[in-house]
Formats: structure tokens, C-alpha cells, sequence
């Protein structure tokens, strides 16, 4: 019941063209997501995790103990990261539903979406640099 209450509280809190599922701008995406760790999903499975920091800042796994930091900005209304491990922008387009954020790949009908997974029960993890003999 608290969760739920915590829930519509946040929804409240978002302008209403976030809560009618319209792409999210920069400062609705980070009000929703700062301070927070999402699960992402794609096609009923796990796909990743990501951390979301002050100052714009990010920290990414597909779920398999390597993390990648990053930042994010907001581009021709979408929201565009950059990761240290590539340099060419990865922009999507974000919407609340009433599920939690859906995130579609550079606002194309036909590419990947991902939804935001409802309780996870585990916590993000990054393991240390791969160290070689």
C-alpha cells in the first residue's frame, strides 16, 4: 500500500504530458529517475540496469557484473547517452506509463523498447576491472 501511495504521489508530481504517455523532457526524465536504480526489460526478459546519479551522470550494466558510467542529455526531444566505452550518442525516447517508464530507441516505431521491470529483487552489480596473469 505505501508503495502505492509513494507511487501516485510522484505521478502527481510529473507535468501531465509525462503522466498521458508523451515523450518525457529532460526535466520531467530527471525528476522521475535521479537518485534511482531501473531494471529495465525487453520481450518478457531481464535486460539491464541502470544507476542514475546526480549531475546527469549514469551508470549502466546489461546485467552481467560490468558496469559502464555515462551521462545523459536531452537532444531534439529525446534523452541521449554516452557511454566511456563509445563515443556515438544511444538516444530514446522516454514515456511514464502508468506501469513506469517505457523507453523507446531513438523514437523509432520499429526499433527496440524497453519497459521499466516492476519489483526486482536484487541489487545492481558491478564487479572490479578484469585483472589478467
Amino acid at each position: 500500500m505505501r508503495s502505492l501511495l509513494i507511487l501516485c504521489a510522484t505521478l502527481a508530481a510529473l507535468p501531465s504530458a509525462a503522466q498521458a504517455g508523451e515523450p518525457m523532457d529532460a526535466e520531467e526524465f530527471d525528476h522521475y529517475t535521479r537518485g534511482k536504480t531501473l531494471f529495465y526489460g525487453f520481450g518478457g526478459t531481464a535486460y539491464g540496469v541502470e544507476r542514475y546519479l546526480p549531475d546527469r551522470r549514469v551508470i549502466w550494466s546489461f546485467l552481467d557484473g560490468r558496469c559502464q558510467e555515462g551521462t545523459w542529455y536531452e537532444d531534439a526531444g529525446q534523452i541521449c547517452f554516452v557511454y566511456e566505452d563509445r563515443s556515438d550518442p544511444q538516444c530514446w525516447s522516454f514515456s511514464l506509463t502508468p506501469e513506469g517508464l517505457s523507453a523507446r530507441f531513438q523514437n523509432d516505431p520499429e526499433a527496440t523498447e524497453l519497459y521499466e521491470a516492476g519489483d526486482v529483487d536484487e541489487e545492481m552489480l558491478c564487479l572490479g576491472p578484469e585483472v589478467g596473469v
